[in-house]
């Protein structure tokens, strides 16, 4: 393990799932959560649903400033809320709010380096933040971004050259992340 330590008795996702665009996270999610049997959701997803239109759309009719408003809403509520794996947009983290929702909980940092991140996204898809100069830009988020993904994170899996069934079985394998499914699931039969 890496990082910081978890509060003991803590009440909220098993794990929350952390890194940039590219690194699995919707991917290893839904997978990790069917190892574990519990729920996936991710924050994208709500955020989309509470404005009722895609990311790429809430950024060009409203801002960028519009849409980390609403993922901050959606982060805070999920962490209070969610009882299973919760994956949060890359740029969630830069919030200072959301820096100290994810201290002390099960954050685990899905590394991964420009090359696998550049194939992963594909550098041609519609991705918010990558539609001017993709590779500059890509580059530009890691930098900004990896130091704060590595405070946040409890648990760090390196995602290069890898499976996403093999990450997954690498995060469910850790006893306090199957601790918490368990407790979690116990919870929730109550």
């Amino acid at each position: 393990m890496t990082g910081q330590q978890v509060q003991p008795g803590l009440a909220g996702p098993v794990a929350i799932l952390i890194g940039p665009p590219g690194a699995g996270k919707s991917t290893v999610g839904p997978l990790l959560a069917g190892l574990l049997g519990t729920g996936y959701t991710d924050t994208d997803t709500a955020v989309e649903a509470e404005a009722g239109k895609p990311v790429g759309d809430i950024f060009v009719q409203d801002g960028e400033q519009a849409f980390r408003a609403l993922e901050r809403a959606a982060v805070a509520r999920a962490v209070a809320s969610h009882r299973g794996i919760l994956g949060l947009g890359g740029g969630a983290v830069l919030d200072p709010g959301t820096q100290r929702l994810l201290a002390g909980q099960r954050t685990v940092y899905l590394q991964t380096g420009f090359g696998a991140a550049a194939h992963r996204v594909g550098l041609d898809t519609p991705r918010p933040l990558l539609t001017i100069n993709p590779r500059a830009r890509l580059k530009e988020l890691l930098a900004e971004r990896v130091p704060v993904y590595e405070t946040l994170a409890w648990l760090t899996v390196a995602t290069d050259d890898r499976e996403p069934q093999d990450i997954a079985a690498e995060i469910a394998a850790v006893p306090a992340i199957q601790a918490a499914a368990g407790a979690n699931g116990r919870e929730t039969q109550r």
